[in-house]
């Protein structure tokens, strides 16, 4: 029996929208495509943290900060010697020999503190990402139309993904399309591309999380920030060697959240110091304590791996990390609690099972809790687990629009959703922000921080006519509506000012 892809690649062009296949759904369920690219490895400036794995001259070689190299998007990136041209192409070659259509891509800056790098280095790296995207669109788009003979001819498909005489042609090609770039010229060109970027996320630590790093993100056109929390105890993260403080997040937070900025935690349990009673704490106090309050969640159990100080540690004894069944207690008991507005994207590392010595080494753990809760009875009402996208139907009814409104970092917020049946079709994240940063900002502006509608990526400029795998909700009015409900909170609050913070290709 041939599997998706193999029908894709054999299949006469006019005949690959009529197929409808997908080889994995749920790379663009939420609506966009997701592409992590990973930087150049540099060492962090601060030193080592406790529990880190890889780096510069690590036992893995070099590779990026906090990997182990046999991650999927590292491998990628080493693959392509950390060049993000190349990372774009191979990864949109992905998508399209997948079946999806990768016009929206969510981009992510992996692989270390990226605000932390030289300022030339940052530019350029961006604005090669932005015209890989510009530069495949051109090639392979023709009045706004795939042409899948063209891709199939420069990817040499049908082909062997082993096949190293293939991979050393067609990186050839690539490379000779390259050329120079310019940020400027390359974020003008993606605003009108027909694969644009439609939001970039870049991860720093709190201490380069500060006014001068956060409008350097902006240039970059950066919409997400990814912020290493990690601890809302200073217990902890003297401990681990962080080199920040609670205070240094709490900071970090409140700047990057009045410049517009959507926030992704990320934060460890089972950590040195912290029993699973802290822990469990610790994730309430993230969402009770008005300084937090970030959108998203990443949720690291802590992992031993050979190469770092915690794995030292563990081998003399001076260390007992979480199992499985210790990490899944403290997320449920979190998932029971936790608020509409968040996002919880993550439960586990991406580091490969074989290469960790200790800790929860369950790669499906997500699934795994899952499974214990519905035998418990107990749901998760965080946005992932909402998304509509994910509820198999086919249809939907009349929406219903609600808002939840809440204080988070001396700010007021609004969370504008569209819900059908409990799931979430869309959102709105309005904020008053707490001081004015920028010129753009005055004392009656209010912030749109996140516009996102769920279901399955559509094209740029065109409306779902199929419920061939789930519902399809985007380009129906839904965004315009949500941001109607956010036009009128404003002016009921005495505001005369939007200010949206967009991805560069959705400007």
């Amino acid at each position: 029996m041939p599997t998706n892809i193999e029908i894709l690649l054999h299949a006469k062009p006019e005949d690959v929208e009529k197929l409808g296949l997908l080889a994995k759904p749920t790379r663009t369920i939420s609506g966009v495509a997701v592409i992590a690219v990973m930087a150049y490895p540099f060492a962090c400036k601060h030193g080592k943290c406790l529990m880190c794995p890889g780096g510069p001259a690590s036992i893995f070689g070099d590779v990026p900060q906090s990997y182990t190299g046999r991650e999927p998007a590292t491998l990628r990136a080493i693959r392509n010697k950390f060049d993000p041209y190349m990372q774009i192409f191979n990864r949109l070659e992905h998508y399209v020999v997948m079946g999806h259509s990768p016009e929206k891509v969510e981009l992510i800056v992996m692989g270390g503190t990226f605000p932390s790098f030289d300022w030339r280095y940052q530019k350029r790296f961006i604005a090669f990402c932005y015209k890989a995207m510009n530069d495949f669109s051109h090639l392979f788009f023709k009045k706004d139309r795939f042409d899948f003979i063209r891709f199939k001819e420069f990817f040499l498909l049908p082909g062997s993904v082993g096949d190293k005489e293939r991979i050393k042609r067609i990186s050839a090609k690539v490379r000779r399309l390259k050329g120079k770039s310019d940020l400027l010229k390359e974020q003008i060109k993606n605003e009108r591309s027909k694969i644009r970027c439609v939001g970039l996320t870049i991860e720093t630590r709190p201490d380069f999380a500060k006014l001068k790093h956060a409008n350097r993100m902006l240039l970059l056109g950066c919409t997400r920030v990814e912020l290493g929390v990690q601890s809302v105890y200073d217990r902890a993260l003297k401990a681990i060697k962080r080199g920040h403080s609670v205070k240094d997040s709490i900071k970090a937070m409140r700047v990057l959240k009045d410049l517009g900025f959507k926030i992704n935690a990320h934060y460890m349990i089972g950590l040195p110091s912290v029993s699973a009673k802290d822990d469990i704490a610790g994730l309430r106090e993230l969402f009770s304590n008005p300084d937090f309050r970030p959108d998203m969640l990443k949720i690291y159990p802590c992992l031993v791996v050979e190469g770092t100080e915690l794995y030292q540690l563990w081998k003399k004894g001076k260390y007992r990390p979480l199992s499985v069944e210790d990490a899944a207690k403290i997320i449920i008991e979190f998932k029971r609690i936790v608020p509409e507005y968040v996002r919880i994207m993550r439960v586990q590392r991406d580091i490969p099972d074989f290469m960790i010595s200790a800790g929860p080494k369950l790669t499906n753990l997500r699934q795994y809790i899952q499974e214990k809760m519905k035998k418990l009875g107990l749901k998760c009402k965080c946005i992932r687990c909402r998304e509509i996208g994910r509820s198999g139907l086919k249809k939907i009814g009349k929406l219903d629009y609600k808002i939840l409104s809440y204080e988070a970092s001396k700010g007021s917020e609004f969370f504008i959703s569209a819900e059908y049946k409990d799931w979430i079709v869309g959102f709105c994240r309005m904020r008053f922000p707490s001081q004015c940063l920028r010129k753009e900002i005055t004392e009656r502006s209010a912030l749109i921080r996140e516009l996102h509608v769920y279901g399955t990526a559509i094209p740029i400029g065109k409306t779902a006519n199929s419920d061939r795998l789930a519902i399809q909700v985007q380009h129906r009015g839904v965004g315009k509506r949500l941001m109607s409900i956010a036009e009128q909170l404003a002016k009921e609050n005495g505001k005369n000012k939007m200010v949206v913070i967009s991805g560069i290709g959705v400007r």
